[in-house]
């Protein structure tokens, strides 16, 4: 009995310690996880301020770099002669970088090896070099867009805070991608796709989760502030998006592998044509200036439909029948505006591409002309980006929900399609888009393709 009584004391008394040491730690940890809270809020106070720092200069930036474009776009179509001095212009570009811009010449892709690894702050003179060089790029009409200066503008003032914050490699990572978001944002009127612009970009195969907060906090103020002056936007209208079935997921499949294919061919023609102008015309104003005299050709053949960004002929993709070659003349007519040294962005023309080439497909797809237009509009971004997913947001801004599905569908074809290639060459293969390509996984795109020109080359 005895021993029956020391055991129940004792479990008693292991119960009581028990007791004891659940008052004192439970508190304890409800402390630790309070410190934990006030450290995430503290996070999200400090990056929601950077982000109003960096997304209302930026969204302001794009507002005038739009009203600009606008201005320069009239002028142009006033007095069509303008089009006989791109050759000047486009040697002026030229020698405006070469003389004040060789550190910032490589544009999107200096801004990704920054971000892959830090080392120097992008020098604050991206900005407005970008700016001159794309207005007058459009005063006299070359092809080109407008989210590549958007993107610079945004980065190379973001980037300003690295010095005057101090901050490390890791937070300056992040304050660049949320310029970029910032920039992408505000010149389209897509905050959702601009922030996830922002984090799919730089890696192929890849969503970096870490940039979140930054990312969409930066792209809605940055987008918010330049709605605040009244930046316009174009806007796009799909009257009628039928509900899927597996037939017409089937086609809307189809045309995305089509528009992966043309996003392929649009970067590949680009950075052909950069490269043996290089090769061959050392003198980067000479190589401009030749570069204009051919779209100068190309106008005299084909008239100004396939010059500026496109807007008019990209409206029209939506309502009435065009040209069925019409995405083959405008991918030509900006691989040699951007490859011969002018300045301007990528995707308003892949815009003209995608949304022209839907256009040609509705003869043969049984897609509503508009919705196969929108599909494009966002697929051949996404091939030749490798961005789906922000790619998909755009459709679903631009279009409405319904039209998104198609186009999300189209997008994801695209991107696989697409293969190892693209328009921005730093972008770092994560995630391969086969299993006969993984070992290209940890290889930038200009990496990858300078190897297979050397096995090309050897065989």
């Amino acid at each position: 009995m005895s021993e029956i009584n020391r055991s129940s004391r004792t479990e008693r008394s292991r119960f009581l310690l028990l007791d004891w040491m659940q008052l004192f730690f439970v508190p304890l940890r409800r402390f630790f996880e309070l410190q934990e809270k006030l450290h995430l809020l503290r996070y999200s106070i400090r990056w929601i301020l950077l982000s109003v720092v960096v997304g209302i200069p930026v969204g302001l930036a794009s507002s005038f770099f739009l009203y600009s474009l606008d201005l320069m776009t009239k002028t142009r179509e006033a007095y069509p002669v303008l089009i006989l001095l791109l050759p000047a212009a486009g040697a002026a570009v030229a020698y405006l970088y070469h003389r004040w811009g060789s550190s910032v010449e490589r544009g999107n892709n200096l801004i990704l090896e920054e971000i892959h690894d830090p080392k120097k702050v992008i020098p604050l003179r991206m900005a407005p070099l970008v700016l001159a060089g794309t207005l007058l790029t459009h005063l006299f009409g070359g092809s080109a867009g407008r989210e590549g200066t958007a993107v610079q503008m945004g980065a190379s003032i973001a980037d300003q805070l690295t010095p005057f914050l101090r901050l490390k490699a890791e937070d300056r990572r992040l304050i660049l991608i949320a310029g970029i978001s910032a920039g992408f944002a505000s010149v389209f009127g897509t905050p959702l796709a601009g922030a996830v612009f922002g984090l799919e970009v730089y890696f192929l195969g890849r969503v970096e989760y870490r940039a979140i907060l930054p990312s969409f906090a930066s792209a809605v103020i940055a987008h918010l502030a330049a709605l605040a002056v009244g930046t316009p936007h174009t806007h796009y209208h799909v009257e009628y998006a039928p509900l899927m079935d597996g037939w017409l997921a089937l086609y809307a499949f189809a045309a995305g592998v089509c528009f992966g294919l043309a996003g392929w061919f649009f970067s590949s023609l680009t950075h052909q044509i950069k490269k043996l102008m290089g090769r061959y015309i050392t003198n980067p104003p000479l190589r401009a200036a030749i570069g204009g005299l051919i779209v100068v050709a190309g106008v005299g053949l084909l008239g100004t439909d396939y010059i500026g960004l496109g807007i008019p002929v990209i409206l029209k993709s939506f309502e009435q029948e065009l040209p069925p070659l019409a995405f083959l003349a405008k991918t030509v007519f900006t691989a040699v505006t951007l490859g011969s040294g002018f300045r301007g962005g990528e995707v308003t023309p892949l815009f003209f591409i995608g949304s022209t080439m839907g256009n040609a497909l509705s003869s043969v797809l049984p897609l509503p002309m508009d919705l196969l237009a929108a599909m494009g509009f966002v697929a051949v971004f996404a091939g030749a980006a490798n961005t789906p997913l922000a790619c998909t947001l755009m459709a679903v801004e631009l279009f409405g929900a319904e039209a998104g599905l198609y186009a999300g569908l189209a997008s994801v074809a695209a991107y696989v399609f697409s293969g190892h290639s693209g328009i921005y060459a730093s972008q770092i293969v994560i995630e391969a888009k086969g299993s006969r390509y993984k070992h290209e996984a940890g290889h930038s795109l200009s990496q990858i393709g300078q190897r297979f020109r050397s096995k090309k080359n050897q065989n």
